[in-house]
């Protein structure tokens, strides 16, 4: 097997046939050119494993703390171990495209927050509960 350029590959015959008598190339080429990617971006622009409500963020975020792609999916049981392991190689291959989408994921969590806060302040919000409570 060479590889042609992005996505095209040719399988030498002899390969094919030592890999498994009547090998059927046009299907294995339809089955290749036929999957689909796991990830999705929400109306938000939120990025998440398809399907699920597991977001880029949090299996990203796993990995980078160690965990392996099947300790990911025992984390997010809706998550495929296909998915995760495509997720990760995503990553592993975008880092620049991924850091600038985390950053941006990131500064948006903050002004959300700020705009809570300013709507409604944490200053004092133990002495309110506990009021409240009596």
């Amino acid at each position: 097997m060479s590889r042609l350029g992005w996505g095209q590959t040719r399988f030498d015959s002899h390969v094919c046939a030592s890999w498994h008598s009547g090998c059927a190339l046009g299907a294995m080429s339809e089955a290749l050119s036929s999957q689909q990617f796991p990830l999705d971006a929400d109306p938000d622009g939120v990025i998440r494993a398809h399907g699920t409500r597991v977001t880029l963020d949090s299996v990203w975020a796993a990995f980078q703390e160690g965990a392996t792609a099947e300790e990911i999916v025992q984390q997010y049981p809706s998550l495929s171990l296909a998915d995760a392991y495509q997720t990760i190689g995503y990553c592993l291959r975008n880092r620049g495209l991924v850091a600038g989408y985390l950053a941006k994921r990131s500064e948006i969590g903050e002004e959300i927050q700020a705009s809570n806060e300013s709507r409604w302040p944490p200053d004092g919000i133990r002495a309110r509960l506990v009021e409240r409570r009596r």
